[in-house]
């Protein structure tokens, strides 16, 4: 690889894809409360994983291919462009599926509504339901247990920023629109730059005129598996993380 890829100090700000462990990612996300105990969702990371591992080969090809032939990659970044939004779909869909039931353990917690909600899972209803069956299981195991309801609060507050910046991403590639506007157009949306240090795609995060910088397929796969190391933010960290994530006023001509 050219000397040029790596002309700062600090070095790359990857790991090598040969170094990571394929299963930090499952593991990072079965350590979330109410996600490992759940067979489906589980079923789930373990699917991210192997594309992970996968997409991560194809970035560093492309990578290798650009260094190489200059501009004509054309052909893998596109594919590479395809695995990179449908595994970003998927990695959203799995976590947004968490965090709904998450939040809805803590209001069933909120207003005593824990056993209503699991006699109605366990209600006969013709057929062996192992999904519903599972969900009263777990709802179950917490209301028994209540010092599980801050391991769900702690939880969503790590997730809160890589989700949002992951649902900032999607939003713009899935409905070209910017995340909590639906009548604002993304910019450029799906459009993605070959990333110099690790070859995955970079898309822009922006909101307006205010670019918040970039995330690839890579970056938020990464950010998953730094979930259960990093440190529980405050809510005033969260409050001022969403109000930055929000822009600047529109100006008169935008509104």
């Amino acid at each position: 690889m050219h000397d040029e890829f790596f002309e700062h100090d600090e070095g790359p700000p990857y790991v090598d894809p040969d170094s990571i462990n394929p299963n930090a990612l499952p593991h990072a996300l079965r350590n979330l409360e109410l996600f490992g105990s759940d067979a489906y969702l589980s079923m789930q990371a373990t699917n991210l994983a192997v594309v992970d591992t996968f997409a991560m080969k194809l970035e560093s090809q492309l990578l290798s291919s650009y260094v190489t032939k200059g501009g004509s990659v054309i052909a893998e970044a596109t594919f590479l462009l395809a695995q990179s939004q449908m595994w970003i779909f998927a990695a959203y869909e799995a976590l947004r599926t968490w965090r709904q039931r998450a939040k809805q353990v803590l209001r069933l917690a909120d207003n005593g509504g824990f056993a209503l909600k699991i006699a109605d899972l366990r209600k006969d209803v013709g057929f062996q339901h192992h999904g519903r069956l599972m969900l009263a299981d777990q709802y179950e195991r917490i209301s028994q247990e209540p010092s599980l309801l801050d391991k769900v609060r702690d939880d969503l507050r790590r997730v809160h920023i890589p989700f949002a910046r992951m649902e900032m991403v999607r939003v713009s590639l899935a409905k070209h629109e910017v995340s909590g506007k639906p009548n604002a157009l993304a910019y450029a949306p799906g459009y993605g730059r070959i990333n110099r240090w690790c070859g995955a795609l970079d898309f822009e995060l922006s909101n307006g005129p205010c670019i918040f910088g970039t995330v690839s397929r890579r970056d938020v796969a990464d950010e998953i598996r730094a979930i259960p190391h990093g440190e529980v933010p405050s809510e005033q960290d969260l409050a001022s993380f969403d109000e930055a994530m929000k822009g600047p006023p529109p100006t008169f001509e935008q509104q």
